[in-house]
Parts: structure tokens; sequence; C-alpha cells
């Protein structure tokens, strides 16, 4: 038996994946992470990435680079030109991101999905009624992006984003086990919540959720790193215009975004739980033309 194979039966009894990942000092670890992952020491740097690749199913062959710097490097790295295509239908709305998909569907009033029996408000997401009011009973998908994956995000259609609200918090990790035991994970987590429009003024929420090692989100529209010792303001506005498949920012590790549309949005018909989207792939079917 292989460490890698031995390593996910262990993580495949929710129990003790629960516990490993969870039931220790979250905020500690996740800081210690983050200035271990950018250690530029060769010796570090080729054990890092050599263990990260033996225990996740790593695939670093699409990679502008050849050579990281750190851990860190890998983990937000590139890809090359070319190596996530774009739906080719320009209404349709593409993934930001390699994910898998979690929960997704109707918002229900303003109740979303978390788990099987575990549900949170989108006012207690996104921190503004007014917000939540223009999404009620619209459409959400939560894109679950593993340690393993590319973890830079892109702007899913042409749009302009114009507020992001930062939320600081805890780093529970956002796998099913500790969905599906953790109340209202995603809005007790450290997140932001950024506000678009699209060209035909149809708001276009993405809220990055952060986790256990993950407490930094680069984005591009307020030329900020968010993280847990940033200290603010948190409400910030900003007027940056981006086209559909744009890179607007990354996580330093795996995590969660969750993308909301109102109403008369639909789910593209081969987005499911479970399933496996890559960055470009279509995501929401195209908007009728009467706008909201």
């Amino acid at each position: 038996m292989t460490a890698r194979t031995l390593f996910q039966r262990l993580l495949a009894n929710d129990a003790l994946n629960f516990a490993l990942t969870n039931r220790i000092p979250r905020a500690a670890l996740t800081r210690f992470f983050g200035w271990f992952s950018k250690i530029e020491h060769p010796w570090v740097r080729d054990a890092s990435i050599a263990l990260w690749k033996a225990f996740g199913e790593v695939d670093l062959s699409e990679a502008k680079k050849t050579r990281f710097a750190s851990l860190h490097d890998a983990f937000i790295r590139e890809l090359h030109d070319g190596a996530r295509p774009i739906d080719p239908r320009p209404d349709t709305l593409v993934s930001p991101c390699d994910a898998i998909v979690g929960a997704l569907g109707r918002i229900d009033g303003d109740t979303l999905l978390q788990a099987k029996g575990m549900r949170y408000s989108l006012g207690e997401l996104l921190g503004d009624e007014s917000l939540a009011a223009q999404l009620r009973d619209g459409h959400y998908v939560t894109l679950r992006i593993t340690a393993s994956m590319y973890h830079r995000f892109h702007a899913p259609t042409d749009c302009r984003v114009e507020q992001v609200h930062y939320f600081p918090g805890d780093t529970w990790n956002v796998n099913p086990p500790a969905l599906d035991r953790v109340e209202r994970l995603y809005c007790r987590n450290e997140r932001a919540v950024l506000t678009a429009r699209m060209r035909d003024g149809t708001p276009l929420v993405m809220v990055p959720v952060a986790a256990i090692l993950v407490a930094s989100l680069r984005l591009h529209c307020i030329d900020l790193t968010l993280h847990a010792r940033y200290a603010g303001p948190h409400r910030l506005r900003c007027d940056s215009t981006v086209s559909r498949g744009e890179e607007m920012g990354w996580f330093e590790h795996g995590s969660t975004i969750i993308v909301l549309l109102p109403a008369h949005a639909a789910l593209a018909p081969q987005v499911r739980t479970g399933e496996r989207i890559r960055m470009g792939q279509a995501l929401f079917a195209p908007p009728p033309a009467d706008g909201m």
C-alpha cells in the first residue's frame, strides 16, 4: 500500500477527516503554513513540493513555469496560454475556477443549502440585506477548489466589479465532512463578497471563502491581498471592468467560491453536484434579453 493510498483511506473516514483537519489550532496553523509555504530555500521548497505531489493529485505540467521559488509559488501558479479554453458561446457564464461542484440550485427565498440538513441565509453570507434582496429566489452554485487544483479565478462574464466587502473570520475546512457538521460554515469563515454587474445591469455576486491553511486572497480589482491580519477598511468601493475569462485574483491554497445570480438565471444543465468543472466551462445558461 502506498503512502498516498493510506492517506486517502484515512481521510475517507469522515469523523477522522473532520478531527484531523478541524480539531486543531486552525488560525495558528494557517499562519504557520502561510509563512512556511513561502520559504525559498531549495531543500524546503523541493521537499514541500514533493510531499504535496505524493499525497495529492497535483498536475504541474500545465503551469507556465517549470521551476518554482517556493511551495507558495507552485500553489498560485499560472497556466500556459490555452490550457483552459473558454466556452465559445459569448452569452454563457463560465466557471470562474477549476472545482468540484457542491450544493447548487435555486435559493429558497433567502435560504441556501450548505449540505444535507444544513442551511444558511443569504443575508448573513453577504452582510447586506439590500444586496440579498436582489438575489432572493435566485440561483447559486458552490465551487470547491481542492489543494491540488489551479488556484486562480476568473470573470464568469464581462462585468464591472463595484465593491469588495471583506469579512474576517474562522478557517474551518470546507470539505464535505466539515460542511456536514459545522452550521453556517460559509458565514463563519473568512470571506470576501465581490459585487459586480453584467453589461445589462444584472447583478453578479461571487463569494470566495477561505479555509484552513487559506487565509489570504489576492484581488486585482483593489490591488490588495486580504488576510487575517488585514486591518481594514473592510468595505472597499471599486470600479474595475473585467472581460469574460480574465483573471480576477487567486487563493493561496484550496477553498470555495459561491456564485450567485438573480431569479431569471438558470444553471447549465450539465452542472451537477459532485462533478468536476474547469475554468471556462459553461456554468450558467444565457440570461433572457429583458434582464431582471
